[in-house]
C-alpha cells in the first residue's frame, strides 16, 4: 500500500491508501485520510488540488494535457494535479494554504 506524506499548514500527515488510491476521489467519498487536502472539481479545470511533488516523482506518469495547461511552468517546479494522479507508490506531498 502507498505511503502518502501530506505537508499543510506547518503540519504533517502520514497514512497509507490502497494502491492505485486517486486522493481527490478518496476525499470526496470521505476515505482520505488527511481531511487539509484542497480540491475542487476533481476533473482537472480548477487546479485548486495542486500539489508540489517532494518525493516519489520518478513513479508517476508524465503530466496529461490537463496538467500542462493548468499548470504550466509550475510543472517545472515540482507541482502536480492530484487528482489527475493513481498512486501505485509512496509519495510525499506538500500544498500551499489557499489564498
Amino acid at each position: 500500500m502507498p505511503r502518502v506524506i501530506f505537508h499543510k499548514n506547518g503540519q504533517t500527515y502520514t497514512d497509507e491508501v490502497k494502491a492505485g488510491s486517486n486522493l481527490v476521489v478518496r476525499a470526496g467519498i470521505k476515505q482520505f485520510p488527511f481531511p487539509h487536502l484542497s480540491y475542487e472539481c476533481g476533473m482537472g479545470k480548477c487546479a485548486r488540488c495542486a500539489c508540489k511533488v517532494v518525493a516519489g516523482a520518478e513513479h508517476l506518469p508524465p503530466p496529461n494535457w490537463k496538467e500542462k495547461k493548468q499548470l504550466g511552468e509550475r510543472l517545472e517546479q515540482g507541482y502536480r494535479l492530484v487528482c489527475q494522479l493513481w498512486l501505485e507508490h509512496d509519495i510525499e506531498l506538500r500544498q500551499e494554504a489557499a489564498a
